[in-house]
């Protein structure tokens, strides 16, 4: 999967070189297959976040949605027309969309991209999504894979999903695409939160985050370690019951971040799968499962997050649990058979 979309990534960047379509830069690879584990290693689905940059003329504004309910931070992606009369005065070959008569920009120039993937000001989810399964259909062809695998592309409204194959293995492959925010680790993408996004709606992302805080506890981890068996144990104990995956991956992530991971070896199998089934009762008791990166102060260094998002308020991943009491019962009853 790296290799092809490295090899994706250098054709991306030949064919929006010269356009007013979003830049791509390189593919980031996010969820449980780039971070060391999986549910079901039978039907993995390999994630990749692809970064995107205005093109020449334009600039991305994020705008929150305060509408949205606190724990959940949904953005819009304003798209702004900025001046390029300076660098047409230095001889590039570019007319400003701001200065210049729609007639001669009409005939001389590609649309801007308002014109191409927005809706009113604001970068479209579906439109990005059709246009990303046009680029991957129409590059397969060039790229060495071509030669000996077979393209399916995947039906999908929100990202890109495709299948290759040839014929003994397959993989499947969603490509997300957002836009980061600032200089850190934390994106608004593609990828929906509820059944009905809007196509104007990105919501912010912690995966790249999460996947930095994974790489991190690997690079420290002693031969024998794991911390990635007893997460990968959980999730596919748990199957059928109320608990979902990404609440046993942030009860994990928190005890990571308090437990030395060279305390995760083989002679203490035991008492980290105790350590996680009571961190799960403690949380069930309590109707609270805080976030691991909202809000957490006491991240690595090196995994660069916004102050508001730091610095903010937490939210309950068990906050449901607070409102329905027969939904508390049900996880009680579960947690307990568990």
């Amino acid at each position: 999967t790296t290799a092809l979309m490295a090899n994706y990534a250098v054709y991306f960047e030949h064919v929006v070189s010269n356009s007013f379509y979003p830049v791509l830069e390189r593919a980031i690879g996010v969820g449980s297959a780039f971070e060391g584990w999986s549910p079901r290693e039978q039907d993995v689905v390999y994630q990749v976040l692809i970064p995107m940059a205005p093109p020449e003329g334009h600039s991305f504004h994020l705008e929150l949605d305060s509408a949205a309910e606190r724990h959940v931070r949904n953005f819009r992606v304003r798209v702004q027309l900025e001046c390029t009369c300076t660098r047409e005065q230095q001889g590039e070959n570019m007319l400003c969309f701001l200065h210049h008569p729609e007639e001669e920009l009409r005939r001389n120039q590609d649309p801007s991209l308002l014109d191409t993937l927005c809706t009113g000001s604001y970068l479209d989810v579906h439109k990005t999504a059709r246009w990303f399964h046009q680029l991957v259909r129409a590059i397969w062809p060039a790229l060495p894979q071509s030669h000996s695998w077979h393209l399916m592309l995947l039906p999908s409204r929100r990202s890109c999903q495709f299948k290759v194959s040839n014929g003994e293995t397959s993989f499947r492959i969603e490509m997300l695409f957002g836009v980061r925010r600032a200089d850190s680790d934390i994106f608004v993408s593609s990828q929906p939160r509820e059944a009905h996004t809007a196509s104007t709606t990105w919501p912010e992302t912690h995966a790249v985050a999460e996947m930095k805080f994974f790489k991190r506890i690997a690079k420290q981890a002693p031969p024998d370690a794991l911390h990635l068996k007893c997460l990968q144990f959980f999730v596919r104990l748990q199957l059928g019951f109320c608990f979902s995956t990404y609440s046993m991956k942030t009860i994990v992530m928190h005890l990571l971040n308090v437990i030395p991971v060279s305390q995760w070896r083989r002679r203490d199998l035991l008492q980290r799968l105790v350590d996680i089934i009571n961190s799960l009762g403690l949380c069930l008791q309590a109707k609270s499962l805080d976030h691991f990166i909202v809000g957490n102060q006491r991240l690595p260094q090196e995994i660069n997050i916004p102050p508001d998002v730091q610095m903010g308020e937490t939210y309950n991943l068990f906050h449901h649990l607070e409102q329905e009491p027969a939904a508390h019962r049900q996880a009680m009853y579960e947690y307990w058979f568990l």
